[in-house]
């Protein structure tokens, strides 16, 4: 049976630097930090005082104040950013199939925001009576698919996805899946989160993850430096249309990029720590340039998952060193997290829309606050500027913890 194309049609984002595509790709271009103190609660007996928090973003621009009451942060995001999508494809709901049409959502951790604050109200009140009647579908993980289904009336397959930071790329391999073998025309698909809450903050300073740079906070996001000392925290949302590629020609749309291949691999090593030398990171991209037929010599740029940890960015480049060779000192590698900060399962969703960009105006965005590069991390990392580079080929990765490793291989769209 003859694959079917899948293309790009659409995309929304809400980030720590920019809110929509447009302003998102500015900040990407010019290098634009995200990271400040942070003003949700009161760090003063946190070890960690910042996070790259959503700015400047007003809700209510696109949701009602009843309904954005009844939705967890991670849910605004989700359905927010697909509106954003939908409107960015052109797509008019009422001249498709909304049968073909679905939705692969995922959050890594989902309503923690909503889940905290209800345990607040319970313990104060030792009432159960006072726990709200939406708790519960305000925190589960795959609410924000199905609040985007119910919103648009998108009947096609709906489903959420949560592999810790590959939940993104996750659902947009699941969806590319579906279109191309041909259980769906379209798929609206990425991940979202909202997780600088005390818990998450707590939690992740309990195991020693995050960093606690907190006099230099605007320079603690720095992959493949060898003072990187954790990760920032990051919180946002990333939607894509994905498209069957004569369903998008007949319609007339724009299309951002194809994709080419998808590759999923597990570490089976450790619940936290990559496994030695990337080696599910090396069959992950080793699988998607399988998947798309493409020789490791015709791509030209990686963007990297790049956390900011210890172990994360040596790991990786010496999955690029295995799988590339000496290509790998050909091609460019950078990591949109210096800027954004790590938005968890909503990193692929964000990055992925970074490659595709990436693409399209033939430009690598920098990995800022890179100024003393690890002697283990020697690739080009486009430290802190922008490199100008023809792109046919680009690679986004994504590890998350429990060993998740996800590449998806992105190509220049050509018809």
């Amino acid at each position: 049976m003859k694959k079917r194309r899948v293309v790009v049609t659409g995309m929304g984002a809400i980030t720590p630097i920019g809110i929509g595509i447009e302003e998102y790709w500015n900040g990407l271009k010019e290098g634009k930090n995200g990271v400040g103190l942070i003003t949700k609660f009161d760090t003063s007996r946190f070890d960690t005082k910042f996070a790259a928090e959503v700015k400047g973003f007003d809700k209510e621009n696109y949701l009602d104040k009843k309904t954005l009451r009844r939705m967890d942060p991670f849910t605004q995001y989700a359905v927010i950013t697909s509106e954003m999508a939908l409107k960015d494809s052109g797509i008019d709901l009422d001249k498709i199939d909304r049968e073909r049409f679905g939705v692969i959502y995922g959050s890594g951790i989902g309503g923690m925001d909503t889940l905290q604050n209800q345990h607040w109200v319970y313990f104060e009140s030792k009432d159960p009576g006072k726990i709200s009647p939406f708790f519960v579908p305000m925190m589960i993980s795959d609410i924000a698919a199905g609040q985007i289904s119910i919103r648009f009336g998108l009947k096609g397959p709906n489903y959420a996805t949560t592999s810790a930071c590959a939940t993104s790329s996750h659902a947009i391999a699941d969806a590319f899946i579906l279109v191309q073998r041909g259980s769906a025309d379209l798929m609206i698909c990425g991940g979202s989160e909202a997780a600088i809450t005390e818990m998450a903050i707590g939690g992740f300073n309990a195991m020693k993850a995050l960093s606690t740079w907190n006099d230099r906070y605007s320079e603690a996001s720095r992959p493949f430096d060898k003072d990187r000392n954790g990760f920032v925290m990051g919180e946002g949302a990333g939607a894509l249309i994905l498209e069957e590629y004569e369903h998008a020609v007949k319609r007339g749309t724009k299309i951002y990029a194809e994709i080419s291949g998808i590759g999923l691999t597990g570490d089976a090593h450790h619940i936290t720590a990559p496994a030695p030398g990337g080696e599910g990171a090396v069959r992950s991209m080793k699988e998607s340039l399988r998947d798309g037929e493409v020789d490791p010599a015709e791509v030209n740029y990686i963007n990297a998952h790049g956390t900011s940890t210890q172990h994360n960015d040596i790991n990786e480049t010496m999955a690029i060193k295995t799988l590339f060779g000496d290509h790998a000192y050909d091609l460019v590698v950078s990591s949109v997290k210096s800027m954004t900060g790590h938005l968890l399962g909503a990193a692929g969703g964000i990055e992925a829309i970074a490659t595709i960009l990436s693409i399209k105006n033939n430009l690598v965005p920098p990995t800022i606050n890179l100024t003393d590069p690890d002697p283990e991390c020697d690739l080009n990392y486009s430290p802190n500027k922008a490199t100008p580079l023809e792109i046919n080929y680009a690679i986004s990765n994504t590890f998350g913890f429990g060993g998740h490793n996800a590449s998806i291989l992105f190509k220049k769209f050509k018809e």
